[in-house]
C-alpha cells in the first residue's frame, strides 16, 4: 500500500473521476442511460417496454426526447410493484429477467417504517460499480494531510457476514456482505476483521472476536453504521481498561459512515476518542453507491454520474406525495438538469442492477448543481405529518443532536411515534440514553428546537399538536428490540419514525421488559 499512499499524495484520479470533473451532468447522465438500456434491451423487461424503441429517442442531439420516450414507456416502480411482476421470477431462478444473465446475490435491506425485509438484486456489474465507486473516494484522501505510511494501516470494516446464505437458487445477506466477500485481492491484506471473523453470523460473538483481537490491529480506518462502531468502541474501551480507543489504535484517523445521519451520534462518539478524526459520509445502499463526500470540511457528498446509475427526481412535495409519503398518481419526474438548488427530491434510480425508475424512498436536496454536490435529508415515510407540522428525519436528528450538547448527554438512539392525543394529535418520543437526565428540562429543549428549526411544528403546537411526550430508554433496549427483528449489526439501523407493524412489535417489545 506504500505505492497507493505515493500516488494519494500526488493526487492520482482515474477514468471516470476525470470525466466527471470535466463533462455536464446531463451528457453523463444521457449516456449512462443509454449505456444500461443498450445492456438490457434483449432482457424480458427490455423487451416489455420497447427499450429498441427508446433507443431512438438518443439519435436526437437535444437533451429531452430521449428522456421523454424512456418516462413515456417505463413506469415508475415501488418495491411491491417491481418485486411482484419481475424481481420475484428474477428470486425464483429465472435468466434475463431484468438485467442479462442469472442474479447470483439478493441484499436483504430493511424496510420502511412498516414494512419487512426486502431482497435487492445486486448483479455483478453492480459490484464492480460499487467497487470503482469505492477506489475513487479512496482517492479522495490526497486532498487530506495524511503520512504516506497511513496507507499502510488496517481499515475495519464493521458489516453484515460474509457467511451468505444459499438456497440453492441465490445467496443472500447485507449488502456489507456481499461487497465485503468480493473485495479486491490488493485491499486483503489491510482488511480487518479477517475472513474467518467476518463470518460469522451472531452479532454479539462477531463484537467479541474484534474485541479479543483489537490490540493486534493496527487501525487507520474504521468504516460502518455510526451506532454499531460505538457500541464496538465502548465494549474495547471496558475490556482493555483505557480511557479512549486511541490509547489502542493510535493511528486512527478516519471514520467513514453512511446510512443514517452521523449528527445525533457525534457528541457521544467523540467522547471515546484520543484525537481528531476525519469524517467521510457515504450514500451506499443496498441499491448502488451513489454518493461520497469528496472535498474536505465540506457536508455535502459527490453525486456519482458514470457508474452504472440512472437518476431521477420527484419534487418531495404534496402534489407529489400524500401525508403519509405515498407516491401519487402521475407525479412530476425531473432529470438531472432540471433541479434546483434548495428544493427536496425524492429519488428513482435505474441501474446495472436490474432497477429501473425504482422508488428508493431516500430524499435528498441539491446544494450545488453545478457540482452535483447533494445531501440526504430522509426518507418518503420517515417523517411525521399528522396534522401538518412536516416534520423531517433532518429536522429530528438536529433537533437530538442539539438537545444532547445542550443538556451533555450522550443520545445514542432515538425514535418518534404519531398518535391521539384527546381529539388531536401528538409525537411520542423514545430516546435511549444511560445518562441522568431531567425528562422535563429535555422535552423543554427538544421542543424549542424543533420550533426553531420547522416553522410548521411551530404553528401546529399552538394548534393541532396539542403534547410530545418523552420516554426515556436504556440504550441497550433499542439494540434488543434490533437483536429481535434480526437486525442486529451490520448495515441496519433503527427506524427514525415508527408506524404498522413495527410500531406494534416494538411496544410489544417495550411492554414485556417493563412487566418482566
Amino acid at each position: 500500500m506504500a505505492l497507493l499512499g505515493k500516488l494519494l499524495k500526488k493526487g492520482i484520479k482515474i477514468r471516470e473521476s476525470l470525466e466527471q470533473d470535466f463533462s455536464s451532468p446531463i451528457d453523463l447522465q444521457k449516456s449512462e442511460l443509454k449505456k444500461l438500456l443498450i445492456a438490457a434491451r434483449h432482457t424480458s423487461f427490455g423487451k416489455f417496454y420497447y427499450f429498441d424503441t427508446i433507443l431512438n429517442g438518443f439519435k436526437l442531439e437535444d437533451n429531452n426526447t430521449f428522456y421523454n420516450f424512456y418516462k413515456s414507456n417505463v413506469p415508475i416502480f415501488t418495491y411491491d410493484e417491481i418485486h411482484d411482476k419481475w424481481w420475484k421470477r428474477t428470486l425464483d431462478g429465472e435468466k434475463n429477467i431484468c438485467w442479462p444473465g442469472k442474479v447470483k446475490y439478493f441484499a436483504l435491506s430493511s424496510g420502511t417504517s412498516g414494512s419487512s425485509s426486502k431482497y435487492i438484486p445486486v448483479t455483478t456489474d453492480m459490484v464492480k460499480s460499487i467497487q470503482k465507486t469505492s477506489v475513487r473516494q479512496l482517492l479522495t484522501l490526497s486532498k487530506y494531510d495524511l503520512p504516506e505510511d497511513f496507507f499502510g494501516k488496517g481499515t475495519l470494516m464493521i458489516g453484515g457476514s460474509t457467511d451468505l446464505k444459499y438456497n440453492g437458487k441465490y445467496y443472500e445477506g447485507d449488502l456489507s456482505g456481499i461487497t465485503t466477500g468480493n473485495i479486491p485481492f490488493w485491499f486483503q491484506r489491510f482488511y480487518k476483521p479477517g475472513k474467518k471473523i467476518s463470518r460469522k453470523s451472531d452479532w454479539e460473538e462477531k463484537l467479541n472476536e474484534m474485541v479479543l483481537n483489537a490490540e493486534k490491529w493496527d487501525i487507520g480506518i474504521i468504516a460502518g453504521v455510526p451506532a454499531w462502531a460505538q457500541i464496538l468502541m465502548e465494549k474495547i474501551l471496558t475490556h482493555y481498561n483505557i480511557s479512549n480507543i486511541h490509547e489502542i489504535w493510535p493511528n486512527f484517523r478516519i471514520f467513514v459512515h453512511g446510512g443514517v445521519s452521523f449528527e445525533p451520534y457525534k457528541n457521544g462518539f467523540e467522547k471515546l476518542l484520543g484525537g481528531e478524526l476525519i469524517y467521510l459520509e457515504t450514500y451506499l445502499a443496498s441499491e448502488g453507491f451513489m454518493a461520497f463526500k469528496a472535498l474536505p470540511n465540506s457536508k455535502s457528498m459527490h453525486l456519482v454520474l458514470n457508474n452504472g446509475i440512472f437518476y431521477e427526481f420527484i419534487p418531495f412535495n404534496e402534489e407529489n406525495f400524500d401525508e403519509t409519503g405515498q407516491l401519487k398518481n402521475n407525479p412530476e419526474t425531473l432529470k438531472i438538469d432540471d433541479i434546483e438548488e434548495g428544493r427536496d427530491y425524492a429519488l428513482l434510480l435505474s441501474t446495472n442492477a436490474g432497477t429501473w425508475r425504482y422508488l428508493i424512498g431516500d430524499v435528498i436536496r441539491f446544494v450545488s448543481k453545478e457540482n452535483s454536490e447533494i445531501v440526504i435529508v430522509g426518507r418518503t415515510k420517515h417523517f411525521l405529518s399528522l396534522c401538518g407540522e412536516h416534520l423531517s428525519m433532518d429536522n429530528m436528528n438536529k433537533a437530538i443532536q442539539l438537545t444532547a450538547q445542550d443538556l451533555n448527554i450522550n443520545i445514542k438512539e432515538f425514535t418518534v411515534v404519531g398518535e391521539p392525543c384527546d381529539s388531536l394529535f401528538a409525537h411520542r418520543w423514545y430516546i435511549g440514553t444511560n445518562d441522568m437526565v431531567d425528562k422535563s428540562l429535555l422535552k423543554l429543549t427538544l421542543d424549542a428546537h424543533l420550533k426553531r428549526l420547522n416553522d410548521d411544528y411551530c404553528v401546529e403546537r399552538k394548534a393541532a399538536l396539542k403534547e410530545i411526550f418523552i420516554d426515556l430508554l436504556p440504550a441497550d433496549i433499542f439494540y434488543g428490540w434490533m437483536k429481535s427483528q434480526g437486525k442486529a449489526g451490520g448495515q441496519h439501523k433503527f427506524p427514525r419514525v415508527l408506524a404498522g407493524d413495527k410500531l406494534i412489535s416494538w411496544e410489544s417489545f417495550i411492554s414485556e421488559i417493563k412487566t418482566a
